[in-house]
């Protein structure tokens, strides 16, 4: 910027370059002088720089002798400026001398203000102390003066012909009553209030067992204006709690303690059933007026309503639970499975229809955030019922699983009682007389383990031995194993060898093998509708995304995992059985070599005996197998048995 503000003297004008050049901040002496070479010779541009530069040092020296002068009169001017500057300090600190007097007695009249606000504060406070004493006063006085007027006979005689100016006074008396305890804890702490407590006390109490008398006449009269007057002044002095704990009490609980019990579920088969629709009874038999007062009910009007109170959550579930958990705790006992599914799904149809007496969402949220609402749910133990139930399951899945391959029950879709178990197991896991929604999760990794186990159970069949039998039935032999033990005692070793152990060796035959074939192709064709009996269930929960739903797939992929390696074995059986009879094959030139026998006009027995296990399977196994799994078969066995 110092750069851009400086003038140089202006040269001649046969200056061979400019002299702006010498102040740009690129400025580059190979670049100059290149680009001076372009016009003029090295001496002329030699020349012209020192003529130039004979002209700049004229130039700074008159820029020096411009100055100088000044510059030497410099101290002379200085000459007597002490002395000014002392006359000058004088009237200065007198200046501040009396600034210093002005803001001292400022902040004296400003603390003398402030102390005069802090004065003026702490009247106001006790003067609003004061007004709030004299209020509460008044108050109590006012109020005892509508209560005394209350005792005379002229009113008594009012009261008798219209309960409703009863009502009409205690909400006269609430609203009163309500700025008293407004003021009251205002003027916490004040040795005056003190003495007036035990009038507020008496109030107090009157006005609460007025409004408690005045609700159960207005519920045993059915008379909407009482019930009306008599809530709204509750809630005019915050005790909306204190009236719904009253009909919970004084309405519903004796009504509860009638209905709920023992002996009244026992004595009916649908005992649980018929004492639930008792207690839904009494919803529109005792709680409409309530209902219809307060909003609660879904056709009530809105204009006309006491807001703030939820009878059927505050007053009515409490009491509900209180009754089951103390007067009916068999109820929730899981000891016997089946029992407990039952009264678990009746006792849920109760809530859910208990739900829609409500009026509003709103109250169904807040009945399902009540402390009773949860502690119902909880009272079921339905981890307990599902161990239960999965001990049943899994104790009859693996008694099926067994070496012993039984055959299926008559009319069930598969050949083998273990194919049978695993099926009718997933089936139970989600049959209604089993299914719970809060054990969903719980049922469908069952289902995976059931699945799970059985895959394992065909793997481990792949492992078993072949008998020569084509019947149903194995055969067990027994293999003699012996093992030498070395046992080592201090520093001598002695050797011996320990009894012969026998381990069974389980075989299977060629006709279960297929059984098991036709079982998983079965089985694979089955889990699609065990999905469909799934969503339903899923969908009660709220689960829709089906599509993330891949571990049955798994499963069903592991179960066709097995597929082939089970037909490799059963071809290769099959290829045997061909084999060993076809050997005969050899002997047939030697029949009739050098013999006059005539030529054979039947097949020899060798080729029936070949062509059996074929047979056997194209006609005995043709209607538990499909025709392609056959087809497959018979040619591979054809196929290597030509081979060989």
């Amino acid at each position: 910027m110092e750069k851009s503000r400086m003038n140089l003297p202006k040269g001649p004008d046969t200056l061979c370059f400019d002299k702006d050049e010498f102040m740009k901040e690129v400025f580059d002496v190979d670049h100059f002088v290149s680009d001076c070479r372009k016009r003029v010779q090295l001496e002329e541009l030699r020349d012209d720089l020192e003529l130039y530069y004979k002209l700049l040092k004229t130039a700074m020296v008159e820029l020096i002798n411009k100055d100088y002068a000044d510059f030497v009169n410099l101290s002379t001017n200085l000459v007597g400026m002490d002395k000014a500057i002392s006359q000058l300090s004088v009237p200065l600190g007198q200046l501040r001398e009396e600034v210093l007097s002005l803001r001292s007695s400022v902040s004296e009249g400003i603390q003398a203000v402030d102390e005069q606000m802090s004065k003026q504060e702490d009247i106001r406070k006790k003067k609003m102390s004061v007004l709030r004493l004299i209020q509460v006063i008044r108050s109590v006085e006012k109020i005892e003066k509508i209560l005394n007027s209350q005792s005379s006979k002229e009113i008594s005689t009012l009261e008798e012909n219209s309960p409703l100016l009863t009502g009409q006074i205690l909400e006269r008396i609430a609203t009163e009553f309500n700025q008293l305890q407004f003021h009251a804890v205002q003027s916490k702490g004040m040795p005056l209030l003190d003495k007036v407590r035990p009038r507020i006390a008496g109030i107090t109490a009157m006005l609460q067992q007025s409004l408690e008398s005045l609700l159960l006449q207005g519920l045993q009269t059915s008379n909407v204006d009482i019930i009306r007057h008599c809530l709204r002044t509750y809630a005019t002095i915050d005790k909306t709690r204190d009236a719904e704990a009253l009909v919970g009490q004084i309405l519903v609980k004796p009504y509860i303690d009638e209905v709920i019990g023992e002996q009244i579920v026992e004595s009916h088969p649908d005992g649980l059933q018929i004492m639930y629709e008792k207690l839904l009874e009494f919803l529109p038999h005792h709680c409409c007026l309530l209902q219809e007062v307060t909003g609660g009910a879904i056709s009530s009007e809105k204009c006309n309503t006491v807001p703030g109170y939820d009878f059927l959550v505050n007053s009515v579930w409490p009491e509900i639970v209180r009754g089951l958990e103390e007067k009916l705790p068999s109820l929730f006992n899981p000891g016997n499975p089946d029992v407990f599914h039952e009264k678990y799904t009746i006792s849920m149809n109760f809530v859910r229809t208990f739900e829609r007496q409500c009026g509003s969402q709103a109250s169904v949220k807040r009945l399902r955030s009540h402390p009773a609402y949860h502690s119902f749910n909880n009272k079921w133990n339905l981890p307990v019922y599902f161990q239960i139930r999965f001990r049943e399951i899994a104790g009859s899945l693996e008694a099926a699983l067994t070496d012993a391959l039984e055959d299926a029950p008559a009319g069930s879709l598969f050949c083998l009682l273990a194919s049978h178990r695993t099926w009718s197991s997933m089936q139970r896991c989600w049959s209604d007389e089993m299914f719970l929604p809060l054990l969903v999760h719980r049922l469908w990794r069952l289902t995976l383990q059931i699945l799970a186990r059985y895959s394992v159970f065909v793997n481990e069949l792949l492992l078993r031995p072949i008998s020569n039998e084509t019947t149903k039935e194995t055969k067990k032999s027994l293999v003699t194993v012996s093992k030498d033990l070395s046992i080592s005692q201090g520093s001598s070793e002695d050797q011996g060898s320990c009894p012969s152990e026998t381990k069974a060796i389980v075989y299977i035959s060629s006709t279960q093998l297929v059984y098991v074939v036709a079982d998983l192709d079965k089985l694979q064709d089955q889990l699609p509708e065990l999905l469909e009996i799934v969503k339903p269930k899923l969908e009660i929960i709220g689960f829709k995304n089906f599509s993330s739903i891949s571990a049955l797939q798994d499963s069903q992929m592991s179960l066709s995992a097995c597929i082939p390696f089970l037909s490799e074995r059963i071809i290769k059986n099959l290829s045997e059985s061909c084999f060993s009879c076809l050997k005969s094959a050899l002997e047939v030139p030697r029949l009739y070599r050098r013999t006059n026998k005539e030529v054979p006009t039947v097949a020899s027995s060798y080729v029936d005996c070949a062509l059996k296990p074929f047979y056997w399977l194209q006609s005995g196994q043709k209607d538990k197998l499909k025709q392609a799994i056959v087809q497959q078969w018979l040619e591979g066995a054809l196929s290597e048995s030509t081979h060989r």
